[in-house]
């Protein structure tokens, strides 16, 4: 896609310690049996479940196991391969094909561009990316022809999976009908060193699922220090989202990552994220907070959270003081003092 690399700031890792590319491995990064989860007994699924919590609070990320296949999750390999083969097809297409899409609004429902928010980050970030609204309703290009075909399939089956997850994390939020995004990112190669693909940004949904296609450059921040994620084979990523900090009334966090680019091969990462529907009021659980004590958040329209968080340039969880209660301090001075 025209555009990306010429807009790229470079090497924007190393302005000082906290952006320094690390050199770490997955070590640590938990490992959910997903199998269990779907199919599991009770009590296979009931530890399941507590995994997944655990996983929610420590890290706000966490993998399928590597077991984890076809008849476990329902997301075929052969699906997800089409998935990505269909989305370089648009990425490579010529612009008059995608023009109406390009640099659309944050809230349209196809989307094609580089970058984060070209409006807004000038288009600084070695990134391409193609978002769709896919769930309750599929927007989707005409071209590729098989497109179409296959991320329908594709949202359904992923849909399926981030509600079991959705539930094993909050019974008490129904997401039976729900809002789905897919999308395609791609971050050219990159061999005048390490740069940014994407800046350290949580994300504004519920969970979501990304797999990408065997080069690494996803970075998950935990205990003070950037990790590298490395996937097992054929396993999903799950990163918490803004809404599942606000539900649990910031007991799991929506997990900051980023992505990095550095090498001679482009790096395909495909997401699915799921949310409440555009106008639900999202608040946390009120059994979080007794009497309404203690609030972390207070509610707000997903729309206006998702909206507020893709017309700014990406600031690690600033998108959240949207919905952050505001602590009022009092100091008083020497005149009240007694």
């Amino acid at each position: 896609m025209a555009g990306a690399s010429a807009c790229h700031s470079p090497d924007p890792c190393t302005d000082d310690g906290e952006h320094a590319v690390p050199d770490a491995g997955t070590t640590g990064i938990p490992v959910v049996d997903f199998d269990a989860l779907v199919n599991g007994a009770a009590e296979q699924r009931a530890q399941a479940v507590r995994d997944v919590a655990r996983a929610c609070q420590d890290w706000g990320f966490f993998m399928s196991d590597t077991t984890w296949k076809v008849v476990n999750h329902g997301v075929p390999e052969d699906l997800k391969e089409a998935f990505m083969e269909a989305c370089e097809g648009l990425f490579s297409s010529p612009e008059e094909e995608k023009a109406e899409y390009l640099e659309a609004g944050p809230m349209a429902p196809v989307r094609v561009g580089s970058g984060f928010y070209a409006a807004v980050d000038g288009a600084r970030y070695w990134r391409d990316y193609f978002k769709m609204f896919a769930h309750p309703e599929l927007h989707c290009p005409a071209t590729p022809a098989k497109l179409r075909e296959v991320a329908t399939e594709y949202a359904a089956t992923t849909r399926r999976l981030l509600l079991s997850l959705a539930t094993a994390v909050s019974e008490a939020m129904r997401l039976e009908s729900c809002f789905q995004i897919l999308v395609a990112n791609r971050y050219p190669p990159y061999t005048a060193g390490p740069g940014l693909g994407l800046p350290e940004h949580s994300d504004h949904g519920f969970p979501t699922l990304l797999f990408q296609n065997g080069v690494d450059g996803l970075q998950v921040h935990h205990g003070g220090r950037w990790l590298l994620a490395t996937p097992l084979p054929g396993a999903f990523f799950v990163i918490a989202g803004d809404q599942l900090e606000i539900v649990s009334n910031g007991r799991y966090k929506g997990v900051l990552h980023r992505a990095v680019v550095g090498g001679e091969r482009a790096r395909m990462s495909m997401v699915s994220m799921i949310s409440p529907c555009l106008d639900t009021v999202v608040m946390p659980v009120p059994e979080l907070a007794a009497d309404g004590e203690g609030l972390e958040f207070r509610g707000v329209r997903y729309r206006d959270h998702m909206e507020h968080q893709q017309r700014n340039k990406l600031d690690g969880k600033a998108a959240l003081d949207i919905a952050r209660v505001q602590r009022v301090v009092t100091v008083t001075g020497p005149e009240n003092w007694r």
